[in-house]
């Protein structure tokens, strides 16, 4: 049977159809030619997750992202093409991802190992994401960012008092400040050199003193040691009997023992020592201004005169 040009042409362009239509599926990631499982989720955010994106099972690619789609409700349905004969349970979970800096994000099957109930083509897996290393990052650093947030804040805060301070008149005496000082340090640099000068003048009185303290300590080292000989000591030991002695006459004499402690302490002692002291003055005064009364020498027998006493008699009758 002879093909016309007609049926040629029509071959030609139903092949080229078939061709384009698989090209077309086989860049969008779907192979036509491949009986896989076809499984969906749904995520409230895809993070980025592309078509073609690798599907993995404990590290190792089972089949790739068909599609992405959104729902009416804002949701994303997402198509995995599973190329793996492994048993996967519909209790597995497919959690989005980050492979790494570079190599975007991925879909990891977590599978369940108890489930006994496989899936198939068309059932649906349940959906979780996992921060990426941006993400996390940015999670760590917020609080960070709070915190130098609020620094730069304070930070303002101040410079704006230091402004509020640092008027037109506190600048000045600042500045009048500074130039004291400088003027105050220039007057000490100048006194420095006149006492390195003056040091440097004096430098052999200064050696021939310390010349000196150095005999003097010499001296005073020699004092010492012969104190040292001079069997302090005992000395000090015999003060120490001696003024316990002392201390315990004092004490017998407190408690009114002894002529000088019953002097002390005895009232009536001391009453009858002051009357007897009282009379005996008055029996020498007495003396004085009469001495014929006790004395009485007469050569030609006469009669003692009467006593008279003196104008500035001191003694009271």
């Amino acid at each position: 049977m002879k093909l016309t040009r007609e049926i040629k042409t029509a071959i030609l362009v139903i092949v080229s159809i078939l061709l384009f239509i698989w090209g077309y599926n086989f860049l969008k990631g779907k192979d036509l030619f491949n009986s896989s499982t076809r499984v969906y989720v749904v995520y409230d955010n895809v993070a980025g997750l592309v078509n073609s994106a690798p599907v993995t099972l404990n590290g190792l690619a089972i089949g790739k992202v068909n599609s992405i789609d959104i729902q009416p409700d804002g949701k994303l349905l997402v198509e995995m093409q599973i190329t793996t004969d492994f048993p996967i349970s519909k209790s597995s979970i497919a959690e989005i991802y980050d492979s790494g800096l570079v190599g975007g994000r991925q879909i990891a099957i977590k599978p369940n190992f108890q489930d006994k109930n496989y899936i198939k083509s068309g059932d649906y897996l349940k959906a979780s994401s996992k921060l990426g290393i941006t993400d996390a990052l940015a999670q760590q650093l917020e609080p960070l960012q709070y915190k130098v947030q609020k620094l730069l804040d304070n930070a303002d805060a101040m410079i704006s008092n230091i402004n509020d301070v640092l008027d037109a008149s506190t600048k000045k005496n600042i500045k009048n400040s500074i130039a004291e000082l400088n003027k105050t340090l220039s007057e000490f640099s100048v006194v420095s050199k006149n006492v390195n000068e003056m040091l440097a003048e004096n430098k052999l009185k200064i050696n021939s003193a310390m010349t000196n303290l150095d005999k003097t300590s010499a001296n005073f080292s020699k004092m010492s040691d012969s104190l040292a000989k001079a069997n302090l000591g005992q000395t000090v030991k015999n003060l120490e009997k001696t003024l316990a002695s002392v201390d315990k006459i004092m004490s017998e004499i407190e408690k009114g023992n002894g002529t000088v402690g019953k002097l002390v302490k005895d009232d009536a002692m001391y009453n009858n020592f002051t009357k007897t002291s009282k009379e005996l003055e008055l029996l020498l005064q007495d003396l004085r201004l009469n001495p014929t009364r006790y004395v009485n020498v007469s050569l030609f027998g006469k009669k003692n005169k009467p006593y008279v006493a003196p104008v500035n008699d001191t003694i009271k009758k």
